[in-house]
């Protein structure tokens, strides 16, 4: 839906292939839940008209409600799958997710060096389900490996201050600037933060609002606002990293890229589904679905964000989204 239109085929030559679409190669782990990880980077890169190319990481075991553990895959391995389909894939993008361990990081980013023109999209998920002596080393390497390859890092507000300003002491939580600041001294060069919570106006009833800044060290460069609604999603940060990555291979400059990805994690979180009895996932095909009988579209708001956003129930509609700013 949003690379450019395939050439027409020559009349001269009928048999002639027409263009493969753009391919992103995408680190992730195995998610069962099909929410997040690479189902999740799989379907989200598909709909949004690219095609790509998942290496597996790690395997977790999850439902839709909690993470209970994970196996990372041997650092060769993984490497080893890149490689291969690298020898015969031109990739225009990477997108990287949850990498298992801190040797797996290693090896993630010797792959990246060798392809150092490719854009990269890194996701940084809450790592509070894994034990401290498993999470420091894979933030460490990440940090030092992953980060300076990364040209947009995507988090959520609190993920991303725990990691990039540890010790961070201001009662007022860092800009979005601050956070980018603290990103550049790694090589990165934007941060696109989530889930910024905002004050109300207008009393307690008054609706909430969730805030999404794209950043660099030089200050804040665009952002939109959504409403937020009280409901539980999982895999709404691997959807807007995938997104994204998805519209860079496909050409699309950084702004325009972030308002479509935005737009598109909005109206796939207002069209989710709870397959299980946990969390709701979002619905990427939501585009692809015919609307309710006698409705022609119109969407309430849906948060876009967090690692896990708030956002609608997703029943009301699956039209436009209604942006704030």
């Amino acid at each position: 839906m949003t690379s450019e239109p395939a050439a027409a085929t020559p009349a001269d030559d009928p048999l002639a292939e027409p263009p493969a679409p753009a391919c992103v190669m995408c680190f992730n782990a195995s998610d069962p839940s099909g929410a997040g990880g690479l189902a999740g980077d799989v379907a989200t890169v598909a709909a949004m008209g690219a095609h790509a190319l998942p290496v597996v990481t790690a395997i977790v075991m999850r439902d839709t409600a909690d993470i209970f553990e994970q196996d990372a895959l041997d650092a060769d391995t993984v490497a080893q799958q890149a490689r291969t389909i690298l020898e015969d894939v031109n990739v225009a993008a990477w997108k990287v997710g949850f990498l298992g361990s801190a040797d797996t990081v290693s090896a993630v980013a010797e792959v990246l060096a060798d392809y150092a023109e490719i854009p990269l999209v890194s996701y940084l998920p809450a790592l509070g389900w894994l034990d401290d002596d498993q999470a420091q080393p894979y933030l460490d390497s990440f940090r030092e490996l992953i980060l300076p390859a990364t040209e947009v890092l995507v988090g959520n507000h609190k993920t991303l201050q725990d990691f990039l300003l540890p010790e961070w002491d201001s009662e007022r939580p860092p800009s979005a600037r601050e956070l980018a600041v603290a990103a550049a001294e790694h090589g990165t060069r934007y941060v696109l933060v989530t889930g910024i919570a905002l004050a109300s106006k207008g009393g307690k009833d008054a609706p909430q609002y969730i805030d999404n800044v794209l950043a660099s060290a030089q200050g804040a460069i665009a952002g939109e606002k959504f409403e937020r609604f009280d409901a539980a999603f999982v895999g709404a940060g691997d959807t807007l990293a995938a997104a994204l990555a998805a519209l860079l291979a496909s050409g699309s400059e950084l702004q325009p890229a972030l308002s479509e990805a935005l737009g598109f994690l909005d109206q796939s979180l207002d069209a989710g589904f709870r397959p299980g009895m946990g969390n709701i996932v979002p619905d990427r095909f939501f585009w692809a679905l015919p609307p309710p009988e006698g409705e022609e579209g119109g969407a309430d708001d849906a948060a876009a964000g967090s690692d896990e956003p708030s956002g609608g129930n997703g029943k009301e509609g699956k039209g436009a989204v209604r942006r704030v700013h």
